[in-house]
């Protein structure tokens, strides 16, 4: 039970990135019941102080601490990092969650969208890992966490700027991990399935989990020390088909 002793030894800030809403605020939430100073970072920020304090009227503690930032703004991850350091102490996991879905036409080829989706979950991915990884590489520990997607694994017609971007996110998190496990910092990338949240509400996605039993599924995978992981797990192997199958065949589904 190695790793319960891990998890016990727990005690050091969280940063979550993207908690106003759906599998970031359930990540917060219950890193908050461990006990843990949780800073909530996104761009709404009416919805952010309300998730924050609720948070804290939930435990009876005042352990949730709300910092509007827009992940597209690259130039202020390493300062609202220090920030966040000093005011809440050094922070030993980072969990970053942010996620855009813009609807796509099937006839619709819009770069400002595909851009964005790109600013999001690559390049805002970089910078916060990057502040995270450069302080856990001195400390010789830490835990990043990178909430990836199912949709990275193949180039779908519905949505190629998404899977793209996802995908890019989910190469530089192994590319991180395989930088930094000699050093003792874990980088754990998470891809999960179908998850109710206000992203994806209205698609009507048959057997989609709770945001919150995702959290459950990451933070256990968080002290598993997991470096690939799919929730639920049987995206695993509905993926493992759907990577085999021929492209000449893959082009013709509406997938």
């Amino acid at each position: 039970m190695l790793w319960l002793l891990k998890m016990n030894k727990r005690h050091g800030t969280c940063i979550v990135v993207g908690a106003s809403s759906g599998i970031g605020i359930a990540i917060a939430r219950r890193l908050a019941l461990q006990g843990r100073k949780v800073a909530l970072l996104a761009r709404r920020e009416v919805e952010l102080q309300a998730m924050a304090a609720q948070i804290d009227d939930s435990i009876g503690r005042s352990l949730a601490r709300a910092y509007v930032h827009d992940v597209c703004k690259l130039d202020e991850a390493e300062p609202l990092f220090a920030r966040i350091e000093q005011e809440l102490g050094p922070v030993d996991e980072l969990y970053y969650a942010a996620g855009v879905m813009p609807l796509v036409r099937i006839d619709e080829f819009d770069l400002a969208k595909d851009q964005l989706q790109v600013m999001v979950h690559a390049l805002g991915c970089m910078a916060w890992c990057n502040a995270a990884a450069r302080r856990f590489l001195q400390r010789k520990a830490g835990c990043i966490v990178g909430i990836s997607s199912v949709a990275q694994d193949r180039g779908r017609i519905g949505r190629p700027g998404y899977n793209a971007s996802k995908a890019a996110m989910d190469t530089y998190l192994e590319g991180l991990r395989n930088r930094l496990w000699r050093h003792g910092v874990q980088v754990t990338t998470i891809r999960p399935g179908f998850v109710e949240t206000p992203m994806t509400a209205g698609l009507a996605l048959k057997g989609a989990i709770s945001a919150d039993r995702a959290a459950q599924l990451i933070l256990h995978a968080r002290d598993r020390r997991k470096a690939i992981v799919y929730v639920p797990g049987k995206w695993r192997l509905i993926m493992f088909v759907i990577r085999c199958i021929p492209s000449v065949l893959f082009r013709r589904l509406s997938i």
